[in-house]
């Protein structure tokens, strides 16, 4: 068997360097997409029938097409029919948001559906409009108790991140190519990719536990 990690030693600082570039992406995807997320779950549940048209065929083409293909869209589709070169990064995180706001948009309707219907009927008696109602009633009791889901989801968009390294973003997994390219060893490097996004998402398992457990005792 030949396995030689003595190859690729000088090249792991490399590819350790794609840890921030791959957290920052699926940061700020999630923050794209739980804004969205949360304005489509509005729209939901919303009373306006073509509000919630509107957020059911969003939901239904970002939830029934591949993410590598609304990647790949975005990326080649801007320059070509808006003639402005997008950024590796940018074309990432629209990809990744738009798409993760279809998921967590289910996630942030099922939370507001869970609310007891007795608090919204208080806040109707009490004659607080719809908006405030749901800013500072609704909304914070649903986001409490979808937190984990939540976090869930950052972690799959972590994991999942890899795939913006098709068009060139120099994140763990494209790290762990070119040094596979430049050694003509690719086993040694992505096997050490697998292991930084395994610690990753191990830390960010733990944390997700960590909140839950707090969560339970606030209760």
């Amino acid at each position: 068997m030949d396995i030689d990690f003595s190859r690729i030693l000088p090249s792991i600082p490399f590819i350790l360097e794609g840890i921030g570039i791959t957290v920052s992406f699926a940061l700020v995807s999630a923050i794209l997409g739980l804004i969205l997320g949360t304005v489509l779950a509005i729209f939901k549940i919303s009373k306006v029938s073509y509000l919630k048209w509107f957020a059911d065929i969003y939901t239904s083409i970002f939830r029934g097409t591949p993410l590598i293909l609304q990647l790949v869209l975005i990326y080649f589709a801007v320059p070509q029919l808006f003639q402005y070169d997008i950024d590796k990064f940018v074309a990432g995180v629209l990809a990744f948001g738009l798409n993760s706001g279809a998921y967590i948009s289910e996630i942030i309707r099922a939370g507001i559906q869970a609310v007891d219907k007795g608090q919204k009927e208080a806040a109707e008696a009490l004659a607080i409009p719809y908006q405030p109602m749901m800013k500072d009633i609704i909304l914070p009791q649903a986001i409490k108790n979808i937190l984990p889901a939540l976090l869930n989801e950052f972690i799959t968009l972590t994991k999942e991140s890899a795939i913006v390294s098709t068009i060139g973003l120099l994140d763990i997994m494209r790290r762990a190519q070119v040094v596979g390219a430049n050694t003509f060893r690719y086993f040694e490097p992505l096997l050490i990719a697998g292991l930084v996004y395994w610690i990753i998402v191990t830390c960010l398992t733990l944390l997700g536990g960590l909140l839950e457990r707090r969560l339970r005792r606030s209760e």
